[in-house]
């Protein structure tokens, strides 16, 4: 019986978005939007895109709620937990949040300041059940996949959880 490998889940490098350190989120998200993948005849869009420095050394990745996050105003960033408790408090900082010349301009803002390090990285002969653990362990859906000194690639819970399900059912 073949054990399913980190390697025959994975979606290949060169076709998952990745993107160098010093794009900016506009960048990211064309990137983002433009990254379509089909795994077993379904289309979707990546919730996340590597991000690597200039040697090709992986740093990290940037989810889509780390853009919201780089797309925040920086009024909302001072209140509560970034949620603003009484929003008729202030009519005059809520209409900024509409701001799209501020908005796009926040859009500039290079990746670097809001990617998130990498929790976990498998080897392309790891096993299912090892990537589990991991995505478990470490709370994240996303993977890289490394071979020799390299990435090859990005294991997703989606993927995953399919071959569980076909282990499963």
């Amino acid at each position: 019986m073949h054990t399913t490998t980190a390697e025959d889940v994975m979606v290949p490098l060169n076709s998952y978005p990745h993107i160098p350190y010093w794009f900016t989120l506009r960048q990211a998200i064309v990137e983002m939007e433009n990254g379509e993948l089909e795994t077993a005849g379904r289309k979707s869009l990546p919730r996340f895109v590597l991000v690597f420095d200039e040697q090709y050394q992986l740093m990290g990745s940037l989810r889509r709620r780390d853009v919201f996050r780089g797309l925040e105003p920086d009024f909302l960033e001072k209140t509560t937990a970034g949620i603003m408790t009484d929003p008729k408090s202030d009519f005059s900082e809520l209409s900024r949040v509409d701001d799209v010349d501020g908005l796009r301009l926040r859009a500039e803002r290079p990746v670097s300041e809001v990617m998130q390090p990498i929790k976990a990285i498998v080897n392309h002969y790891d096993s299912l059940m090892q990537v589990v653990n991991l995505m478990v362990h470490h709370d994240t859906s996303i993977v890289p996949v490394m071979k020799v000194d390299s990435i090859v690639g990005v294991v997703r819970s989606v993927d995953v959880f399919r071959e569980i399900a076909k282990l499963v059912l």
